[in-house]
């Protein structure tokens, strides 16, 4: 269950006179007894037997179904019931908020605004909420709105450096990386020495295939955050797609002085060291890089092919099947 909705749940007392009266009101709170525990099959067992066409026992109903995850049915029951409850009641209010947060889990999440939005008139200080509705904004292309809920869950003004910049990671984490960038760029123009922001833009321009934009970038925010141990790393990163390889080695090799569980720049020093025919330390680093990431492929795949340029084919293969059971591990998911 949500903990957003397990903290607004609390402000709902099931029971709620919402036009049903006597044995179908006793029915309904046993229900939400049952759906409380758990037990939402008994529960929806128990509503088929109640009158269909009672509105508080379609809306009953409707929590059932998204208690148990099945929000496609939770979206059906509520949708034509929500209009049915009296306005204000507790029992609107939660079947809006339900109804919201089914369809944004139902991925339909211009639909679930309007509910999300109402929600929050009631709850607006709930952050998981100002989460949810940040995440749906920037899905749905709405980046000022998408930052001002950002910024509020952050305690951000939404126009100052820190909302833009705040508003830029969550969308980065969301893969709208173009959004991000322009939050990114305003971010800066209002605090060009504002951390993280360089260091952002850096890594986008490196996934870009700009590298010496990138360099530039991250140099930049080296330059005001000296220690930035990810900085570093993906600098080398740079150098490594440009075959940079001594420029490669001292980067990674500074980040993993400042940050030395890290397996990413293990597993660079270890392609760097191949290039340069540095075979004993690449299988060191690439080894420390399996040590602290046992399933990450790339670090298996490097090191059997380092084991089999050696001549030692058993152990080679038996790093390239484990490569390739990682690579194949999420198809069987």
């Amino acid at each position: 269950m949500s903990l957003l909705l397990t903290v607004l749940l609390a402000l709902l007392a099931p029971g709620q006179d919402a036009g049903t009266t006597g044995g179908s009101e006793t029915a309904l709170r046993e229900v939400r007894s049952l759906i409380d525990q758990g037990r939402t099959a008994e529960a929806l067992e128990r509503l088929s037997r109640l009158d269909a066409n009672e509105p508080r026992v379609a809306y009953v109903r409707g929590i059932a179904h998204y208690h148990a995850d099945d929000h496609l049915k939770a979206i059906e029951a509520l949708t034509p019931t929500v209009p049915r409850l009296p306005e204000g009641s507790v029992e609107r209010r939660e079947a809006v908020q339900v109804l919201g947060l089914s369809l944004y889990l139902a991925g339909r999440l211009a639909d679930a605004v309007p509910y999300l939005e109402q929600t929050r008139v009631w709850a607006k200080d709930n952050l998981e909420l100002l989460y949810i509705l940040g995440n749906t904004y920037a899905q749905t292309q709405q980046p000022e709105q998408a930052r001002a809920a950002f910024a509020q869950l952050f305690g951000k003004a939404p126009d100052s450096a820190a909302g833009h910049l705040l508003a830029a990671q969550m969308m980065v984490r969301l893969e709208q990386e173009e959004m991000a960038d322009a939050e990114l760029k305003q971010a800066l123009a209002k605090d060009p020495r504002l951390p993280q922001a360089h260091y952002l833009l850096g890594q986008a321009a490196i996934f870009r295939g700009r590298f010496a934009e990138a360099e530039q970038l991250l140099r930049k925010e080296l330059e005001l955050n000296p220690d930035h141990a990810m900085a570093l790393y993906r600098l080398g990163d740079a150098y490594t797609r440009e075959a940079r390889w001594d420029e490669a080695i001292a980067a990674l090799q500074k980040s993993l002085w400042l940050s030395p569980h890290f397996s990413g720049p293990y597993i660079l020093l270890g392609r760097s060291y191949m290039k340069k025919g540095q075979s004993a330390t690449a299988e060191g680093m690439l080894r420390r890089a399996i040590q602290y990431d046992p399933n990450n492929k790339s670090a298996h795949y490097l090191l059997g092919q380092l084991l089999q340029q050696s001549g030692r084919a058993e152990e080679a293969r038996r790093e390239l099947d484990i490569a390739e059971k990682l690579q194949a591990e999420p198809e069987r998911r």
